[in-house]
């Protein structure tokens, strides 16, 4: 069984709240949360910066592959506005 930690930095130009902020955080969150994920966010409390944390579990090194890049494909198709780092353990 294989463990993966994704960390997403994400920085929110265009927002000047922490509601705002939130409310992305949210949205992203609603859009994960039926793929089987563990999904903490992490943000501090700066309203232009934000960061989660996802956690999964994978039987197989090619199902690990397959959620990773399910993540990244939501990320990127609903929220290419934003600019984000990832990192993957």
């Amino acid at each position: 069984m294989l463990l993966t930690v994704i960390n997403i930095e994400i920085n929110f130009l265009y927002v000047s709240s922490l509601k705002g902020r939130r409310k992305i955080l949210n949205s992203i969150k609603d859009r994960l949360k039926n793929k089987n994920l563990s999904i903490l966010d992490l943000s501090g409390e700066y309203a232009k910066e934000g960061a989660l944390a996802i956690a999964y579990l994978s039987l197989t090194q090619n199902e690990k592959e397959k959620k990773k890049e399910k993540v990244l494909e939501i990320l990127d198709s609903f929220y290419g506005e934003i600019e984000y780092e990832v990192f993957i353990y």
